[in-house]
């Protein structure tokens, strides 16, 4: 597999927060320089969800300069996604259990052990989530998009699947919350036999037909 060389990137999970943003003409001066200076002033910084992708689009298109040989973005594919998320794993600080390891499979481990740090299965598809917004955002076409092709997704797959087993903590997804209708049923019911001006007999009946 290739490697890059040059600076190494950053870790693109330590990113810090959006950079503060300074207004410009903000003095009492004139009428032209105050309308500017609110301008410039109104602008809302970017968020940290913004800051963030684009450091990441950044660091991607670095390491496609410092690969050897170096890659245009038209020319990258999966493939070099793939080698890139592996590249990153030199940065990465989530404990991954070797085979071997005496703690494989132990969520916590008593004591430390040489098996090597990587990225997290959580920040690797995050951060494939914003690469692939960027993409398309800096002019490329979806269905050419490389951080959407099957192979990413397979080898996604791969990590969470190793590192659940290696760290002994899997990854479930989240069940949303189905309302409960026979819940609000009742609680309409209720309301509504109590706001009835007849007698207790009768809202009685009421509440009873419709719950039928």
């Amino acid at each position: 597999m290739d490697s890059a060389s040059g600076a190494g990137a950053p870790d693109p999970n330590g990113g810090e927060g959006p950079s503060s943003t300074t207004a410009i003409g903000g003095g009492s001066g004139g009428g032209g320089a105050t309308a500017e200076g609110s301008g410039s002033a109104s602008a809302p910084p970017p968020s940290r969800y913004e800051s963030q992708k684009r450091r990441d689009w950044n660091t991607f298109l670095q390491y496609l300069r410092n690969h050897k040989p170096p890659l245009t973005l038209a020319r990258c594919s999966g493939a070099h996604v793939i080698e890139f998320l592996k590249y990153l794993d030199q940065f990465g600080k989530t404990k991954v259990h070797v085979t071997g390891c005496p703690y494989f499979g132990h969520p916590n481990p008593p004591a430390p052990c040489a098996c090597p740090l990587k990225q997290a299965w959580g920040s690797l598809d995050a951060l494939i989530g914003r690469l692939r917004a960027a993409y398309e955002e800096n002019g490329g076409r979806p269905e050419a998009n490389p951080f959407g092709a099957k192979a990413v997704r397979i080898y996604l797959r791969e990590v969470k699947e190793s590192q659940a087993k290696a760290r002994g903590i899997p990854y479930e997804k989240k069940k949303r919350k189905r309302p409960t209708p026979t819940a609000t049923t009742v609680a309409e019911n209720v309301g509504g036999g109590r706001s009835s001006g007849g007698g207790g007999e009768a809202s009685g009946g009421g509440a009873a037909t419709e719950t039928v």
